[in-house]
Parts: structure tokens; C-alpha cells; sequence
């Protein structure tokens, strides 16, 4: 296709710049879809540039794989676009619709110079209808992979927050866990655990399961595996939030728990821990107390 006799499709892209450039914002203002234009300097100077690199590209004579090096600016540039848009929420469809309605604005130029000769009109045709095609999909790409990187963030950043570790008291703490407990946060979860650990010296730990809709073998191998790991560091284990529902599933499981210390709540818990540090919370009698300073009242009556 770059051998024609006439021209070239980068020297088309060359020489008629400007009138693709004024006909491709037309197309992207027209039929109601001005909404997808915020800027329009800053489109103009997107599509420019734009152009010109896919215009480089193209005298490479590579236009079936854009994955090649000659294609690196091309796709940078469409890669940095795509997460723009995707921070300014977009959706991927526009950056895609960027790139295909340059068609409308580009084929008008081809077949009037490739009008001579039908077969070089058609491989014109065919090449640019290809190889846009293959620049679109590759922006809906990188806006998933995008989408799904921030999604994994946040996702890590949940489970992190999902999982506080607090101390009850000096030497004693707790970590409460709500929802599924699965591989991913097990490993959270312990590594939290045991951070806090060696942090705070901690030799009792509480894991309480209150907050866990349901536990199944998986879920009691993990907290197993949660003590288990709290021991190596030199902390005990109790295992609070033991609802009925819950033993019985443990029981019919086969789940052996023998080692481990469980109560149905974490004030059950908190008192076995206070009692292996001897340590004792008690009401205070209120006729023990100190009575509270009362302002003079005399000093209150005006004269």
C-alpha cells in the first residue's frame, strides 16, 4: 500500500492533516455526543498528536500487529489516554470511540485518492478499517486492566481495614473478624496478628468470629492455621464468637479444636485472659468513692 503510484496512506495522513483533523471533531460533536468532548483544545491537541504518531507508525509498512516496537509511541500514548479518562470517569467505550470514528473522517480522503484503482482502494480500506479496529480493542484493554488494578487496590485496602487488631489491655488483644474468611484474608489476618504481636509483646490474642456468617472446613483450617502461627510468636490464642449453630458445624465437621481455648463471646474471652495475667475487674462500691468537690455556695449567693 505504500508503494502506490499516487500516494502513500501516511503521506494522505501528511497531506490533508488539518481538514481530517477539522472533520474527525466534527464527527465526535455531532449526533448528541458533545457531552464526550470536556476540552476542546485539549482533544484538538490529543487528535494531533495522535496523527502524527500513528502516521509514524505506518511508514513502518507494519500494520498487522500493533504490538510491534514501531507501534511503542502509538500505544503509550493510547494507554495514557485511556487512564485519563478512566480517573475522570468515562467509560471505556469513549476512548474507543476516539479512535473508530477517525474513520469517518478518514475514508472520505482515501477513496477519493485511491479512487482510480479499486483494488488499492479496497487494501487501503481494509488495512485502516483493521488496524483501527486493533487500536480500539487494545484501549478497551488497558481500561479493564486498569479497572481491575484499582479494583485489587482497593479490595487489599478493605481487607486491611476490615481486620483492626485492638488492645484490650496491656498484653491482651483482640482482632474481630466480619464476613468471609477465605485464603486472602487469612494471610491478612495473620500478618496483622502477628505484627501486632511483636509490636506490642502481646501473649494472649483474641480471635473473635462473631461477625463470621458461616464457618466450614476451610474456614476452621484457617484460624488453625492463625493460632498456630500467634504460638511460634509466644502469644495464646481464644477463639470467641462460638454461637450453637456454629459448634454444632464444627462438631459434624470433625474439626479438632481440643488445643484451642473457645468461648461464645468476647467478654467470656477477655475475662479468661484477664485471669491468666491475674487480673481482676470489679465494681467499685459508689459509698467508696471520694465524694466530688461542690462549689461553696455561698460564695455563689449575690448580695
Amino acid at each position: 500500500m505504500s508503494g502506490t503510484d499516487e500516494m502513500d496512506v501516511p503521506d494522505l495522513l501528511s497531506r490533508h492533516e488539518s481538514e481530517i483533523l477539522h472533520d474527525w471533531m466534527r464527527v465526535q460533536l455531532a449526533d448528541g455526543r458533545r457531552s464526550h468532548v470536556p476540552d476542546r483544545g485539549e482533544w484538538s491537541k490529543q487528535a494531533r498528536e495522535f496523527l502524527s504518531l500513528l502516521r509514524a507508525a505506518m511508514q513502518s509498512g507494519q500494520f498487522d500487529d500493533i504490538r510491534t516496537g514501531a507501534w511503542d509511541d502509538v500505544r503509550h500514548m493510547l494507554e495514557e489516554l485511556s487512564r485519563s479518562h478512566a480517573v475522570n470517569g468515562l467509560p471505556p467505550s469513549h476512548t474507543a470511540t476516539f479512535i473508530l470514528s477517525l474513520k469517518e473522517a478518514l475514508f472520505p480522503k482515501v477513496h477519493s485518492a485511491f479512487s482510480t484503482d479499486a483494488q488499492k482502494l479496497a487494501n487501503a480500506t481494509w488495512t485502516l478499517t483493521t488496524l483501527l479496529d486493533q487500536l480500539a480493542l487494545y484501549t478497551a484493554d488497558v481500561y479493564q486492566k486498569g479497572r481491575e488494578a484499582v479494583i485489587s487496590r482497593q479490595q487489599q485496602e478493605m481487607l486491611e481495614l476490615s481486620t483492626p487488631v485492638v488492645a484490650l489491655w496491656e498484653g491482651v488483644l483482640a482482632i474481630p473478624l466480619i464476613g468471609t474468611l477465605d485464603s486472602a484474608r487469612t494471610q491478612v489476618v495473620m500478618e496483622n496478628l502477628l505484627q501486632r504481636i511483636v509490636d506490642t509483646g502481646a501473649g494472649i490474642a483474641i480471635i473473635d468470629i462473631t461477625g463470621v456468617p458461616t464457618v466450614d472446613t476451610l474456614v476452621a483450617q484457617h484460624l488453625l492455621k492463625t493460632v498456630a502461627a500467634a504460638r511460634l510468636m509466644g502469644a495464646d490464642c481464644i477463639i470467641s464468637g462460638i454461637r450453637p449453630q456454629i459448634a454444632q458445624t464444627i462438631v459434624h465437621l470433625g474439626v479438632d479444636l481440643q488445643d484451642v481455648v473457645t468461648k461464645a463471646t468476647l467478654a467470656d474471652a477477655f475475662a479468661v485472659a484477664l485471669r491468666r495475667l491475674n487480673l481482676a475487674v470489679q465494681k467499685i462500691d459508689s459509698r467508696a468513692r471520694r465524694p466530688e468537690a461542690t462549689p461553696d455556695r455561698a460564695t455563689d449567693r449575690t448580695d
